[in-house]
């Protein structure tokens, strides 16, 4: 984007409230074991014991909403919610419960590899053709205003935090591999300046598609297939464990990012959404084609170089975070091929109000 139209950009959106002034409110429980870690934090009352997550649906919306709750509290926390309830030990007990159901349904889904540039070099292939399974393709080819709405409301649930859950893993870091995280997180979050914070540009995107910019906003919204996606940087990122996972994940981010972006950006375009829209993935077609190269060569391979252990990690961090995001793509297409909504709660256009 030309320095006058991110000029034009940032004046027409300077309004747009801070989406994280306020902590969101609890959301509405998908069963049992989402209601008793609510009721839990809303009153003040024990956790539930971890055994009840020996049986829950690991991609469920009941796990997905419960373990989204527990992780929420080392973000923005919520507004009935005393804060230090964020380190309570029966909590945490819980968390750890549904964490292990969560990782073994993964590690049983997606095939172990030792192979991080393999995983990596995979994504740098783009389809001939027209992919059908991609959104992005979807969304440039053939979206409507109504879908991208619905698209941008369930990305806020991480964009809207944007790189906060890769930040956990810069302690974790040394050498080569941390001064380059930095640099690209510096990036992320705005260079220095506030108004350029990549949270803060999705922001800016939503109010130009007519969006509630506030923080959890569109969680009630959200299937499980979207909370998985946001629940997995939260999992890797709180622990020190899974710090090559967290690498992974991160490094698929950045390469998908720049052509994902384009053709998100064009698509923008195509349905006359405005300069702030647009703005948001502007951004990244620049900034991720380069930190494509630099997360390859030196996050990853900084990592690597100093521990060379951890490069199963790094693939399943690749090849996890590829499983949940063609989960999530495949319903997005599916309900929106069949002229439907795919969110919980559909937004104001949306053709009907069929759910799930």
């Amino acid at each position: 984007m030309t320095a006058p139209a991110r000029t034009r950009a940032t004046e027409a959106h300077s309004a747009t409230p801070e989406s994280r002034g306020r902590s969101p409110h609890l959301p509405s429980a998908r069963g049992d074991l989402s209601r008793a870690v609510i009721a839990a934090l809303r009153d003040g009352i024990p956790a539930p014991e971890p055994r009840v997550a020996r049986n829950a649906d690991a991609y469920g919306d009941d796990l997905q909403l419960a373990l989204y709750v527990l992780y929420e509290l080392h973000y923005q926390g919520f507004a009935e919610v005393a804060d230090d309830r964020e380190w309570d030990p029966a909590l945490l007990s819980l968390r750890h419960a549904l964490e292990r159901r969560f990782l073994d349904a993964l590690h049983t889904d997606v095939p172990p590899s030792d192979d991080a540039e393999g995983a990596l070099a995979a994504l740098l292939v783009e389809p001939v053709g027209h992919d059908d399974t991609s959104v992005s393709h979807h969304l440039r080819r053939d979206g409507e205003l109504w879908q991208f709405r619905e698209y941008a409301a369930l990305r806020s649930l991480y964009h809207l935090k944007e790189a906060d859950p890769h930040a956990w893993v810069i302690p974790r870091l040394h050498g080569r591999a941390k001064a380059a995280m930095v640099a690209i997180e510096y990036d992320e979050f705005g260079a220095g300046r506030a108004e350029d914070i990549h949270a803060r540009l999705f922001a800016d995107l939503m109010a130009d598609l007519g969006l509630d910019t506030s923080y959890g906003h569109y969680v009630d919204a959200a299937p499980a297939e979207v909370l998985a996606t946001v629940n997995l940087m939260s999992l890797f990122g709180l622990h020190r464990a899974h710090r090559g996972a967290l690498v992974g994940h991160f490094a698929w981010v950045e390469v998908t990012s720049s052509p994902g972006s384009r053709r998100l950006a064009a698509a923008l375009r195509g349905i006359g959404a405005g300069p702030a829209a647009q703005r948001f993935y502007d951004e990244h077609v620049e900034a991720d084609a380069v930190h494509d190269q630099v997360v390859r060569r030196d996050v990853v391979g900084g990592l690597l170089a100093a521990e060379p252990g951890l490069e199963a990690d790094v693939a399943f961090g690749v090849r996890a975070t590829g499983f949940l995001e063609d989960r999530l793509g495949a319903r997005l297409l599916r309900r929106w091929r069949q002229g439907r909504s795919a969110l919980l709660v559909p937004l104001s256009d949306a053709p009907g109000t069929a759910t799930e």
